[in-house]
């Protein structure tokens, strides 16, 4: 007889999901079946509650959605070696196809041919999900599991501040979502001198103010470059992490770096952006984009929270899976950081 499980489904084209029985899914060769402890809502979930444009173009109904996610395995496909049942293990989402010069040269997050978990394919938004062997990411016991739910922004976050040095460097954070408040604290434990972060959203500069950085600016009201010069920054910032996706922040980025200046650009835009090419060139900029983690930074996570990296202050809200929509309409309001729902009670 089908086993059923609970997920939460995007049942049709439309705007928002449904918790529904659907059947748990069978790990074929090569496949682990992970029963899911706890998740947590990722802005790409919004998109598809809300039904956006960018979802529309994505999601193809129905399916279970979700892919930040720990959990422990439940049972080993065939030909699975390396893993035991009851071991606690997250997943990397991006499923990729092994065979092209990116898989070949380790550089799994920029395969032409990815799938996603919960875009392309049924998500971890439900008691259980199926992923192969090879995105099986072991979790050290000792690590909270409310913090590695989110590892999956984590990771984004680790590989968009990591992406240039940045011991004694003046890092400017652009955007403070979630992966840009979690960004300022790497940078802030990698050895960052100055981590002054932007935005409009009160709630969430108070959030980065918990997560230490030097200076939270709201741009509609704040001066940029006085607050600059009361931290002591006289040439620009050395490193800047784009993360909101918003061209004028984009814009006052490119303009507050110093001459020889790295960028990391994670935000995505819902439209095209101008850029002021001229300064990116006079000024001699790097800008490099950002997509994914690499598969290091699931070890790099492990290993700042191990030593005393605390990212908890970004954890706003948690509701048991059954209060799901209450998760996504804190996500909704803006006041929120991450919301993390529980799959075990």
């Amino acid at each position: 007889m089908e086993q059923l499980m609970d997920a939460i489904v995007k049942p049709a084209a439309g705007p928002g999901l449904t918790l529904r029985k659907v059947p748990v899914p069978v790990p074929g060769p090569g496949e682990v079946l992970i029963k899911v402890h706890k998740t947590a809502i990722c802005g790409t979930d919004v998109h598809i509650y809300n039904w956006d444009p960018w979802a529309q173009v994505h999601i193809k109904p129905p399916m279970t959605i979700g892919h930040e996610y720990v959990g422990e395995v439940a049972a080993l496909g065939a030909g699975v070696t390396g893993l035991t049942v009851g071991q606690r293990v997250s997943g990397e989402g991006h499923i990729t196809c092994h065979r092209c010069r990116n898989c070949h040269n380790g550089d799994i997050q920029w395969c032409k041919d990815t799938l996603s978990v919960g875009v392309d394919r049924d998500g971890a938004f439900a008691e259980y999900v199926c992923i192969p062997q090879s995105n099986v990411i072991i979790i050290d016991e000792g690590l909270p599991e409310d913090v590695v739910a989110f590892f999956d922004a984590f990771g984004n976050a680790t590989h968009t501040a990591l992406m240039f040095p940045l011991i004694g460097e003046d890092v400017l954070i652009t955007g403070a979502g979630p992966i840009g408040i979690i960004a300022a604290g790497i940078c802030k434990f990698a050895g960052a001198r100055r981590v002054i972060i932007t935005d409009v959203n009160d709630y969430r500069l108070e959030l980065a103010r918990k997560m230490g950085v030097d200076a939270a600016v709201n741009t509609a009201r704040e001066d940029l470059p006085q607050i600059m010069k009361d931290q002591g920054l006289t040439e620009g910032f050395d490193v800047g992490l784009e993360m909101s996706g918003n061209g004028r922040a984009l814009q006052q980025l490119i303009g507050s770096m110093r001459n020889g200046g790295k960028v990391s650009l994670l935000g995505i835009s819902n439209k095209p952006v101008e850029l002021d090419m001229n300064t990116i060139i006079t000024k001699g900029l790097t800008l490099q984009g950002i997509y994914g983690r690499k598969m290091d930074n699931w070890h790099q996570m492990s290993y700042m929270v191990q030593g005393g990296l605390d990212v908890t202050p970004v954890i706003t809200h948690r509701f048991h899976y059954t209060d799901f929509e209450k998760g996504f309409q804190a996500m909704l309001s803006g006041n929120s950081g991450k919301v993390v729902l529980d799959w075990t009670k």
